[in-house]
């Protein structure tokens, strides 16, 4: 019964996907007599965590009951009070985690009071489950580094485009759809200048519920033409816009229209990717959904900033030397100078497939 309420309190916790970020994704679930009498998640990033939201949403006694929590309480004060403290309170005498919180105001912490106040803990049930829900969470917590996501869509020999350049569309709606829920998920969505130029994007989500993602635009000369939709849009999306100029007029007119430039250092004549990413952790960003074009695909590999690869895969075949790969630039000299990657999730929107990978380092 351990592993059916924690699977409840997982489905629960997915209800907050892209509203929690840098947060976690929560759930909790309150059981009495072997009643579910309470539900509540992370609803929101500042606002009241799972635990406290099932704790207030109950409307009887919890005195005696168990909590299922996909994540170890919180102990200490930050936006909102620790959560432990509203679990003592209320007489819950046992409490069921997923996974231990490795932030270091936590880390093991909540489940010590917990059972400092004579509270049975019991940990790691679906604890991979719990682990894989917040990889970004894990991720941003121990680095202060954004999770980077690497997504692409391409026909079965490799191509994103024609070799005339035209690209839509490779794959069919229920993938197009699903890419949306990626947008939603990860904090930021990250293309090079030329993806700007070449197709205009709005780079926004198109769920009816979504989040916007923040939108980063590598542009290491300053290319971004005003009139781009980027631009124009960004006094109500937020916009970074990652460059090594200090064309300070142009700056300043990309600040009035509401974007905010980084002058990263340049690096081979681009961005260095590294600096960028250290960057774009300290705003807070703790995520980002690369959807660049073959050159900034190839270097953000190869400067290890990758840690997910989400591949769609389509039915088809363009052909031609000249049609575009999905990731450009030298290639490695040998077999194993290769990037390796580890199959973790597959699957299938009628005749596209995902394929998606992390990057073994």
């Amino acid at each position: 019964m351990d592993e059916h309420y924690m699977r409840i309190a997982l489905e629960l916790a997915k209800k907050g996907c892209g509203w929690t970020n840098p947060n976690p994704m929560v759930g909790a679930v309150i059981v009495k007599d072997n009643q579910i009498i309470s539900k509540g998640y992370h609803e929101k990033y500042g606002e009241y965590h799972a635990e406290r939201n099932a704790i207030l949403y109950c409307m009887e006694s919890m005195k005696g009951g168990t909590m299922y929590v996909t994540l170890e309480p919180c102990c200490h004060y930050g936006k909102t009070p620790p959560c432990t403290e509203a679990i003592i309170k209320n007489g819950i005498k046992k409490v069921v985690i997923g996974s231990v919180d490795p932030n270091p105001a936590v880390a093991g912490g909540g489940i010590k009071i917990l059972r400092e106040h004579n509270i049975e803990v019991v940990t790691g049930v679906l604890e991979k489950e719990c682990l894989e829900l917040n990889h970004v969470f894990f991720h941003y917590i121990k680095t202060k580094l954004p999770y980077v996501v690497m997504k692409y869509a391409m026909t079965l020999d490799g191509k994103i485009a024609t070799y005339t350049g035209e690209s839509k569309w490779i794959t069919g709606e229920k993938a197009r759809n699903h890419v949306h829920k990626s947008r939603n998920h990860y904090s930021g969505i990250m293309v090079g200048i030329n993806t700007v130029i070449n197709d205009d994007p709005l780079l926004t989500c198109r769920l009816s519920n979504g989040k916007n993602p923040i939108r980063i635009i590598c542009d290491s000369k300053l290319q971004i033409p005003l009139e781009s939709k980027i631009v124009q849009s960004a006094n109500r999306l937020e916009t970074y816009i990652a460059t090594g100029s200090t064309d300070n007029g142009k700056i300043k007119t990309l600040e009035s229209f509401g974007c905010k430039v980084l002058i990263i250092p340049l690096k081979n004549g681009h961005i260095d990717l590294r600096e960028l990413m250290k960057r774009i952790g300290e705003e807070g960003i703790d995520s980002i959904l690369l959807e660049g074009g073959g050159t900034l695909n190839y270097a953000a590999l190869t400067e290890g900033i990758v840690n997910r690869v989400q591949a769609y895969v389509a039915p088809k075949i363009f052909g031609g030397i000249m049609a575009i790969s999905p990731v450009g630039g030298r290639g490695v000299e040998f077999p194993n100078d290769c990037i390796n990657l580890e199959l973790i999730n597959q699957e299938r929107f009628d005749q596209d497939l995902l394929l998606e990978y992390i990057v073994k380092r």
